[in-house]
């Protein structure tokens, strides 16, 4: 036999004799990372998301009792405390008024005064009959007139003085200016509308809800809300019992939690459209869905994965409602359960570090 012959046919009976040999060369394969949570019974009710605004709850355009030329309107972002000026109208006609009528209170002072002097000299020479009682009468019914003539004078000061004050125009809540209604020397009417303010630091979410919802709904209870791509919660300040007649919606009032938008700015609120349920629920993240229907990666006591099918049901925020051969407390993969088998290996990691591992796996080449 020839040398190559012969070397190739004791290669041959030698992997015959080590029939594990190809297998022990070859290397294992890499668990799989993952992220899971636990399944659980939870309170379920689906829910409806609704469109909303955020507004604030002091908003006002500020106008005022009396009437002139503005002397001074405060900018548009200008940000005032409660009781700081906003706007003021001329005042020199009302400072003269107040003039005048203060010096009416002291000349109706003087007058009474002097009543009051001879009214007590005509009592003391009626005590001694040197005077007619009519004379006596008549100096009593004089200081009563000077006494009514005061309180009129008096209260023409105070008239004076409040047209005055409303030349003023103060802010009732701290907030800032978003608008002049009206510009520095212009002439305004009783009762015009100056400045808009509006509190940026008190806010809330006003949404408008189809009448079918109200029952679900009670104050003080907490409701998800979307604000762009932000998700936080709300408190139900107030139910407004009175629905709309031909938009068969009511309004409702929440309290923003954790989050401070702009005034206006849009929002969705996720109402609830039926009593709660308690039912076996998982993370939103955790299904998997197919054209023939939906599953679970469950990760087992050893460290693999087995593939459990499911039926959802309503959702509740990031929670679902499944059917299937679930128990409280078993752990389902939110991340990565689409790269899994059943009877596959996996690490449990955190969510970066899944993200990580999904990054540099798709990086590599195959083999």
């Amino acid at each position: 036999m020839h040398r190559p012959h012969r070397t190739r046919f004791l290669l041959l009976e030698l992997a015959l004799a080590l029939p594990g040999f190809a297998t022990a060369q070859a290397p294992a394969a890499p668990a799989t990372i993952v992220e899971v949570a636990k399944a659980d019974v939870a309170e379920i009710a689906p829910r409806r998301w609704v469109p909303g605004s955020v507004v604030s709850r002091d908003d006002a355009r500020l106008a005022t009792s009396a009437a002139g030329r503005l002397e001074y309107v405060a900018e548009v972002g200008t940000r005032l405390e409660a009781g700081e000026r906003v706007a003021k109208l001329e005042d020199e006609a009302i400072r003269l008024h107040l003039e005048d009528a203060r010096s009416e209170v002291e000349r109706i002072k003087a007058q009474r005064t002097l009543a009051q002097r001879q009214s007590e000299r005509y009592e003391r020479l009626a005590e001694n009959r040197s005077i007619a009682a009519n004379q006596v009468d008549e100096a009593r019914a004089q200081v009563q007139q000077y006494s009514a003539q005061l309180r009129q004078a008096e209260a023409r000061v105070r008239t004076a003085q409040y047209e005055l004050g409303q030349t003023e125009v103060r802010a009732p809540f701290p907030g800032v200016v978003t608008e002049r209604l009206a510009q520095r020397g212009e002439f305004v009417a009783t009762g015009a509308a100056i400045a808009h303010l509006v509190d940026t630091g008190r806010l809330e979410a006003r949404v408008q809800a189809p009448l079918a919802l109200a029952e679900m709904l009670k104050a003080d209870m907490e409701l998800p809300v979307r604000i762009g791509d932000e998700t936080s919660k709300a408190r139900v300040r107030a139910v407004v019992p009175v629905g709309e007649e031909r938009s068969r919606q009511f309004e409702l009032r929440l309290a923003l939690l954790g989050t401070q938008p702009l005034v206006g700015s849009a929002i969705e609120v996720a109402l609830p459209e039926r009593t709660p349920v308690r039912a076996m629920a998982v993370p939103r993240d955790a299904l998997v869905v197919r054209a023939d229907g939906s599953y679970v990666m469950r990760i087992g006591g050893n460290g693999t994965s087995e593939k459990v099918a499911v039926r959802t049901g309503a959702s509740d925020g990031e929670l679902t409602e499944v059917e299937g051969a679930l128990t409280a407390g078993d752990l389902v993969v939110v991340r990565g359960a689409e790269r899994l088998g059943d009877g596959q290996k996996v690490q449990v990691a955190s969510r970066s570090q899944v993200v990580a591992g999904v990054t540099s796996t798709a990086a590599k080449p195959p083999g």
